[in-house]
């Protein structure tokens, strides 16, 4: 019997948002570690945005938008 290949599958790709008071990076793990504790089976995250919010001149906090992909179950 052939083994079914683990590559192929049905894939969803969503937008998520984390923040974060000292970088980037810790913006971004703040996303991914937030949608693991829901999504099940993340694949791959990919940055495609990096904000900051200002207040009177001074940056107070850092944003990064991330991609995820997930599997669907089946």
């Amino acid at each position: 019997m052939a083994k079914k290949n683990r590559s192929e599958g049905v894939y969803r790709v969503i937008d998520v948002i984390g923040s974060s008071k000292s970088s980037w990076e810790d913006a971004a793990k703040q996303a991914v570690e937030t949608a693991g504790r829901s999504l099940r089976d993340l694949r791959i995250a990919e940055v495609t945005k990096m904000d900051m919010k200002v207040e009177d001149g001074r940056v107070v906090a850092y944003r990064t938008r991330v991609q995820l992909s997930f599997k669907y179950e089946g």
